[in-house]
């Protein structure tokens, strides 16, 4: 059942014709919705001003200790901002070029 579920994400993750929202891009559209600065959140949840900038800039992906804060803020709860990290992060893999591993022999090569 997960691998037919994981080749029909793939599918569509491989169809999209752009990168999926990442979790800096909902935070800053939530942001602006709310009203609040980068500064007001990173105090309201106990981080720095430069883990939030970096999360919004994309420097940094989300970490779950990002995610638990955010979801208790938000109050949707962590696992949609681990969601939105990981169909980002399955679109780069799936789109991203191959070519720099192509050195690597597989352990054991199919026969």
């Amino acid at each position: 059942m997960n691998k037919m579920k994981n080749q029909k994400t793939d599918r569509w993750l491989e169809q999209m014709t752009r990168r999926p929202t990442t979790p800096g891009d909902a935070v800053a559209d939530l942001l602006e919705s709310a009203g609040l600065s980068q500064s007001e959140l990173a105090r309201r949840i106990g981080v720095s001003f430069s883990t939030v900038n970096r999360l919004i800039q994309e420097n940094h992906r989300l970490s779950p200790e990002m995610a638990q804060r955010l979801g208790r803020f938000f109050g949707d709860g962590p696992r949609i901002w681990m969601a939105l990290q990981q169909q980002v992060d399955e679109w780069d893999l799936l789109h991203a070029s191959t070519e720099e591993f192509e050195f690597i022999e597989p352990l054991h090569k199919a026969a």
